[in-house]
């Protein structure tokens, strides 16, 4: 998400008199790739770029297919392969071992509907996952679409716009399923009229949501480390008492009281981060009664636990389900100390938890790095 904001606000500041842009979007990964599916870069007639298709491998020649496709006027699909031993291929021998599909699409800025400004409706609405078809390939008569188009979906009517039932159905299917596990993939399929359309659907979730109930210096380090990842950061605390740097880094700051304001969704994490034993109780079955998929708890075990039994004898216990949302102690166990590291620590087990990870070496994993199809 963070990608696509900075290629957003690329794109609003360009001199559209004197520049002219492409948009390179990463549509197909068969294999092992440094990105996946969805990676963006903005490319300028001028050799300037916003984002990133690879490590840095591949981003040469995308400038060059991007000054092209923008001279043509035409999108172009271009695949690179790293499997093969043919040196004269981009990209081989740097051990990524995977085929990447990369569509060039040429910006026209009088399109209100080319791909920056489809991205840019998504970005100006509520938080929500968005839905996204782009058109990566055709093959036959279609009269209301073309490569490089892309279909905000919102249902099943999103897809009249193609005029073909044969393709839609197979395309819907694929689409919820997209839906249901949150994950993009590309789509291709061949109607008995000989008709041929690939596309890329692409799942479209808005960036984590970090609640932190606290105003203590060590919300600082953690808010400027989740703010570089492009979380959206929220401070519950009386303004007067939080520190000017947090102030300036946090997208909003909540009174307490106001606490039931905050709109909460599935990507959204709370941390209890106050330092005093009773805020932190008092704040908690409020936490609770959020409905979020993370709490975290700062501070040892036992503190934790000594609050869960007062609650439960005051007559206010944690019900059983709501204990699997809740992380205490928060974070992951990499021997942090300082501040920083604790917040390393914290931003890394949420991600996983977010992610269904569950934090440990890469090395002891027994299936691929990305989920594959």
């Amino acid at each position: 998400m963070k990608e696509v904001k900075a290629i957003i606000e690329g794109y609003d500041h360009l001199d559209r008199q004197a520049t002219q842009a492409a948009l390179a979007t990463v549509v197909r990964v068969e294999g092992s790739s440094y990105r996946r599916t969805g990676a963006r870069m903005l490319v300028m007639s001028d050799g300037v770029w916003i984002g990133g298709i690879s490590g840095g491998c591949l981003e040469g020649d995308a400038l060059k297919r991007a000054r092209l496709a923008i001279a043509k006027a035409l999108p172009s699909k271009i695949t690179y392969d790293t499997t093969t031993d043919d040196e004269h291929q981009i990209g081989v021998g740097l051990g990524c071992n995977g085929i990447i599909d990369v569509l060039f699409t040429p910006l026209d800025f009088k399109d209100p509907n080319n791909p920056v400004e489809v991205l840019k409706s998504c970005m100006s609405e509520r938080r929500q996952t968005h839905v996204l078809i782009t058109i990566t390939g055709l093959e036959g008569n279609w009269k209301s679409i073309k490569e490089g188009d892309v279909i905000r979906y919102a249902n099943a009517k999103s897809l009249d716009l193609l005029a073909n039932t044969e393709i839609q159905l197979p395309l819907e299917t694929r689409i919820q399923a997209r839906i249901a596990k949150g994950v993009s993939a590309p789509f291709r399929f061949e109607s008995a009229e000989g008709q041929m359309l690939e596309a890329f659907i692409e799942i479209l979730s808005p960036e984590i949501h970090l609640v932190l109930w606290g105003h203590q210096y060590d919300v600082y380090p953690l808010t400027r480390l989740v703010k570089e990842l492009g979380w959206r950061v929220t401070i519950v605390a009386n303004p007067l008492k939080v520190n000017r740097k947090i102030v300036a880094l946090a997208d909003n700051i909540v009174l307490p009281e106001n606490f039931t304001d905050i709109v909460f969704d599935a990507h959204t994490a709370i941390v209890l981060m106050s330092h005093d034993y009773k805020t932190d109780k008092t704040n908690l079955p409020n936490v609770v009664a959020a409905n979020v998929p993370y709490i975290g708890m700062l501070g040892p075990r036992i503190r934790s636990e000594r609050i869960w039994a007062e609650l439960a004898d005051e007559g206010t216990p944690i019900a059983e389900k709501d204990f699997l949302r809740i992380h205490a102690p928060v974070g992951l166990d990499i021997g942090a100390v300082s501040p920083e590291e604790i917040a390393l620590s914290l931003a890394a087990e949420i991600r996983a938890s977010f992610s269904g990870r569950d934090g440990s070496y890469l090395r002891l994993r027994q299936s691929t790095i990305h989920v594959r199809e």
